[in-house]
This record gives structure tokens, C-alpha cells and sequence, in this order.
């Protein structure tokens, strides 16, 4: 099972991105999804989450500007990300968590903001 990312790149401050991230291989009961990034030198922190239920959770940071979606059919999740700020500037990382407790994290995509 792999995890795949994409979406990231290069915008100015105030500008929007759209993360992706696809379960490639079988992943059975898919519990919860979501986004966590990582800046150099940091610990890897929540970004938002979304479980199988639809029950949404996200850092105080990203509130009103980031929404977190899911197609569960296709083993997907999205991250719409508006009014980006440079101190969201990190690697961002999809995980997926089973309902056994399995933990999938995708490879990572770099959203860089310019001010």
C-alpha cells in the first residue's frame, strides 16, 4: 500500500493550493484521514483530519482557511488551502489510519509560500 501526494508547489501569500493524496493497494476499514506537515527542525504537527464518520478536526491555525475532504470510494483526501500564509510553508504529509490501528503516511509535498 503506498500513499501518494500531490498538489504542492510555489505561491504567493494569499494565494490557494489544492493537496491530493491516493491510496494505491488494497487499504481495508480506513478509520480516519488527514494532513499533517513538518518544518525543518519541528516536530510533525496536525494539519485537520476526517473520519470515516465525518467528523472533522483541525489546528486553530488553518481554521476558516483550510478544508479537509474525502472520497472515500477512491481512497482519497484532499486539502483546499486558501489565504496561505509563509508560515504555512512546510512538507505536508497524508496519513491514513485503519480502524486496526495502522498508521499510512504518504511521501510528502512541499507547499512553499512567498510573502
Amino acid at each position: 500500500v503506498q500513499l501518494q501526494a500531490s498538489g504542492g508547489g510555489l505561491v504567493q501569500a494569499g494565494g490557494s493550493l489544492r493537496l491530493s493524496c491516493a491510496a494505491s493497494g488494497s487499504i481495508f476499514s480506513i478509520y480516519r484521514m488527514g494532513w499533517y506537515r513538518q518544518v525543518p527542525g519541528k516536530q510533525r504537527e496536525l494539519v485537520a483530519t476526517i473520519t470515516s464518520g465525518g467528523n472533522l478536526n483541525s489546528a486553530d491555525s488553518v481554521k476558516g482557511r483550510f478544508t479537509i475532504s474525502r472520497d472515500s470510494a477512491k481512497n482519497t483526501v484532499y486539502l483546499q488551502m486558501n489565504n496561505l500564509k509563509p508560515e504555512d510553508t512546510a512538507v505536508y504529509y497524508c496519513n491514513f489510519l485503519s480502524r486496526y490501528g495502522v498508521n499510512y503516511w504518504g511521501q510528502g509535498t512541499l507547499v512553499t509560500v512567498s510573502s
